[in-house]
């Protein structure tokens, strides 16, 4: 279970084995310590004690902090959870060895094998129902399969010799992949194209606030991991850049995010904004939702059937004994469509 709060004026507490959200003296959300998973406060002006914070840390229960667009600034997990010491060395080690380019390399081929197939899904609803479009997006998803060839074919060596093909292939890949998402978007959103910070059209906005909360996800399960968010191997190191964070959370996007925010456009769910355009809280809120219940979605995964959730701690592992030598390979996940 998770405890979102996103109210000003609130205060979080703790109180006989729970953490309790109060306003004043309104009592807003109360949740048992032993069920709860982890807390994002999506709001400024939110306060929370020290008793709350040691009561989290001594459950394993990490804190996030978010803006209300969705960009994680913050985290506090306890001391524990850390990981080991083995695993953070034999990390920073595989970036300088062909480990490192062995998992760039799979960053790069999951996330354009989930963009080509999420283009393919879309599309086949269009076969009958819009034969035109069909037609208009069917030599982009077929660039989209040359670029996926393209990466397989970089052979795993120095990082740093690698890198500048893979970023060129994967920039390419998502030029052509939001292309094709635009041509086929059955809403009138007047879309400009794929922005990130700073977008103000409802569309960008709504993805954006939604790979802000699986950002939080996916660092949740590094740390679990005994990794270090800020260790990347695609994405280059800068102060405060969770490198590893945004490596893994291309396996992610497509099949927990985008999937479900632009099914609910083309359903016409409406995307409400304030004047600033800041998404309102109900349109956070029913985003909050519908990603939630998509990490309990079950995905085929290693010859069974297990959540969105479990498969993103389990990735985080193999990443983990990847990097110590104790796993020959690391395959990057590849949904279901």
């Amino acid at each position: 279970m998770e405890l979102i709060v996103h109210e000003r004026g609130t205060f979080i507490q703790k109180h006989q084995g729970r953490l309790r959200v109060m306003r004043e003296k309104e009592r807003l959300a109360e949740v048992p310590l032993l069920i709860l998973d982890h807390v994002i406060i999506e709001s400024y002006g939110v306060g929370i004690s020290s008793d709350a914070v040691r009561a989290c840390a001594e459950h394993g229960i990490p804190i996030h902090f978010l803006s209300s667009t969705g960009i994680a600034y913050a985290s506090l997990y306890s001391a524990g959870l850390t990981g080991t010491v083995q695993t953070r060395r034999a990390q920073l080690q595989a970036f300088e060895n062909e480990r490192g380019a062995w998992l760039a390399r799979a960053f790069v081929c999951g996330k354009l094998e989930n963009q080509h197939n999420l283009l393919r899904m879309m599309a086949k609803y269009r076969k009958t129902a819009d034969p035109a479009c069909f037609q208009r997006v069917q030599p982009i998803i077929a660039e989209m399969r040359d670029h996926i060839i393209e990466a397989e074919r970089v052979m795993p060596q120095q990082l740093e010799h690698i890198r500048p093909s893979l970023l060129s292939i994967e920039g390419r890949g998502a030029a052509r992949y939001w292309f094709g998402v635009r041509e086929l978007l059955l809403c009138d959103l007047d879309w400009p194209g794929r922005e990130t910070q700073g977008a103000r059209d409802p569309l960008n906005s709504a993805l954006n606030y939604g790979y802000g909360i699986l950002y939080s996800q996916i660092e949740r399960c590094l740390v679990l991991a005994g990794l270090d968010p800020y260790g990347g191997f695609m994405h280059t190191d800068r102060p405060g850049k969770p490198s590893l964070v945004l490596d893994l959370i291309e396996e992610f996007r497509q099949t927990v995010v985008d999937r479900t925010i632009l099914g609910l456009v083309n359903r016409k769910m409406t995307i409400e904004q304030d004047e600033t355009g800041r998404l309102s809280d109900h349109t956070r809120e029913m985003i909050r939702e519908r990603l939630f219940k998509r990490l309990e979605a079950s995905e085929p995964y290693e010859t069974k059937r297990v959540s969105l959730r479990v498969i993103m701690q389990s990735q985080a592992r193999h990443l983990a004994t990847f990097v110590r030598g104790d796993r020959d390979t690391y395959t990057p996940f590849i949904a279901s469509w």
